[in-house]
């Protein structure tokens, strides 16, 4: 069986702002079979677009370079700046009052995995989303006990 998937590319400089990465990301959802479906995850991956573009423009301050991908079971967003610096999950409480340091607790709780990985002098975090969630398709299955990797 062949695999298809399609997917789109953009950056977005801080001078765009976020509002065009969400709206951008939006009109390319539309075309996806799982729109407007009961487990419709749009409102999920533009949370998760607009957190992940801000970061980079906070964190990179420089352009934020988000690649969406549709495999047939899973949406992968993915965001790269030039930032080397991996993000770390903040304790809310930490910064008690702060307004910032949330944004990856947020894609963690809204995306069906996440990936954060240096890339190109840079970083990229890629967040996947599956209609209906369940098992990522893509994950390795788990070996049973006593087994050795090979």
């Amino acid at each position: 069986m062949a695999v298809r998937a399609v997917g789109w590319a953009r950056s977005f400089p801080v001078a765009e702002g976020v509002r065009a990465a969400r709206e951008w990301t939006a009109d390319h959802l539309e075309s996806l079979p799982w729109s407007g479906s009961a487990d419709d995850p749009v409102y999920s991956v533009l949370v998760c677009v607009s957190e992940l573009v801000t970061n980079a423009h906070l964190h990179a301050a420089g352009t934020a370079h988000l690649v969406l991908t549709w495999d047939g079971c899973c949406l992968h967003v993915s965001v790269a700046d030039a930032d080397p610096r991996l993000p770390r999950h903040r304790d809310p409480d930490a910064d008690a009052g702060a307004t910032s340091g949330r944004g990856l607790g947020i894609v963690t709780a809204l995306a069906d995995s996440l990936d954060v990985h240096a890339s190109h002098g840079g970083k990229a975090i890629t967040a996947c989303f599956r209609p209906g969630g369940g098992p990522d398709p893509h994950a390795q299955p788990p070996r049973p006990e006593g087994t050795d990797a090979a």
